[in-house]
């Protein structure tokens, strides 16, 4: 019989639309991929020869389960470049992505019946986690007229004193729009402990990231490689936390996962200290595809509340076509053959909306959006 904690675990939409596109091309039928968030990127050179150089030096084995030490002081460098914080390489926990580290994270800090704060709409498998380690989700809506901000005060409204977290997400997935320092330090002094996941603070065209931490040490920071760096496969992440949850992670860790890949931690550290000038044309690149596609598909029709200034997604406003934005995505996959995420994937209140990704080539994008244009004309 099956765990019934499971059967509450929403689906992650976006995969099953992923997942029905990859059936479709089995099939001979070429699909547009509007739908992901993975970078189309190679990962850098410097990245792709530290891998070979690990193999060879004999990289291939266990590492300290917090991770291997000179990559912990390279995260702390580079948040101290970044963001101007003091960090110690003993706060730091390398995870085999970032998604490892929110798991890590809540496990240390909720217990049943606990609540933790999430955005609606916001990332699609927070509150999967929430419910994952008997804690519950309590969400905090967020408007389109308010350009989907997070507000401080909605958020104050909602502690209790069971609420052991609050989760922030800056830039945000799905709208690509980024908190305020001024809302962050707001937010921060709320009291409960700040979760931060900063995994799309290296896509930023439009204004300065933040760190929660230039605010409050009492914070769990999650960040990766995957997104900025295009290492996606090489599954690293991590998590600089307080210090009393270092060695209750760190058991965790042990227990649940032994350590990262010790390959991947190896190429982690060329990527921070060598690789400022791929993650610049990147960016350079994103940003040319975010104009594009903002443009098209505001002369499609389509309102964008909150135009992204990070991360790769544009959330826009598909209720002049269809309120029911499940359908509407899996309409245009079947028939116009673009793969897109419905915005109920990321709470009620991203209903009636789609998000688009532009982490794909900008002759990807011209296509997908033609295909797209000529559906919604026909439908």
């Amino acid at each position: 019989m099956v765990n019934k904690l499971i059967d509450e675990i929403k689906p992650f939409i976006v995969m099953e639309v992923l997942e029905k596109a990859s059936e479709m091309e089995k099939m001979g039928i070429d699909v547009i991929h509007l739908e992901v968030g993975e970078p189309d990127f190679d990962i850098p050179e410097a990245v792709e020869e530290e891998s070979t150089r690990a193999i060879q030096n004999g990289h291939t084995h266990y590492t300290h389960s917090l991770g291997d030490l000179q990559l912990r002081e390279a995260i702390v460098r580079y948040y101290q470049r970044m963001y101007g914080v003091e960090a110690s390489p003993e706060n730091v926990v390398v995870t085999s992505g970032s998604s490892p580290a929110i798991l890590l994270a809540l496990s240390s800090i909720i217990e049943p019946g606990d609540e933790v704060i999430l955005s609606n709409p916001g990332y699609a498998c927070y509150s999967n986690f929430v419910r994952y380690v008997h804690g519950k989700a309590v969400e905090v809506p967020v408007f389109p007229e308010n350009g989907f901000q997070y507000s401080p005060r909605a958020i104050a409204e909602k502690i209790t004193d069971r609420t052991k977290a609050i989760f922030i997400n800056s830039p945000m997935n799905p709208t690509g729009n980024l908190l305020s320092p001024e809302v962050m330090k707001e937010i921060a002094g709320l009291g409960p402990t700040i979760i931060s996941d900063e995994i799309y603070q290296g896509l930023v065209y439009e204004g300065k990231p933040h760190s929660i931490l230039e605010y409050t040490d009492n914070a769990f920071v999650i960040n990766g490689f995957s997104k900025a760096y295009a290492m996606t496969g090489l599954r690293l992440g991590y998590t600089i936390c307080p210090r009393e949850f270092v060695r209750p992670i760190q058991k965790l860790q042990q227990t649940l996962f032994i350590c990262a890949g010790s390959v991947a931690q190896r190429c982690g550290i060329v990527a921070l200290e060598n690789c400022d000038d791929d993650l610049e044309e990147m960016k350079r690149i994103y940003n040319q595809r975010r104009i594009y596609m903002i443009d098209r598909l505001k002369k499609m029709g389509f309102t964008i509340p909150a135009e992204p200034t990070g991360a790769f997604y544009i959330f826009v406003d598909c209720r002049h076509v269809s309120s029911d934005s499940f359908h509407l995505a899996f309409d245009i996959l079947e028939k116009a053959h673009v793969g897109v995420t419905p915005g109920v994937d990321f709470g009620s209140n991203g209903e009636g909306f789609l998000r688009f990704s532009y982490a794909s080539s900008i002759e990807n994008i011209e296509e997908g959006l033609n295909r797209l244009e000529k559906h919604l004309k026909n439908r």
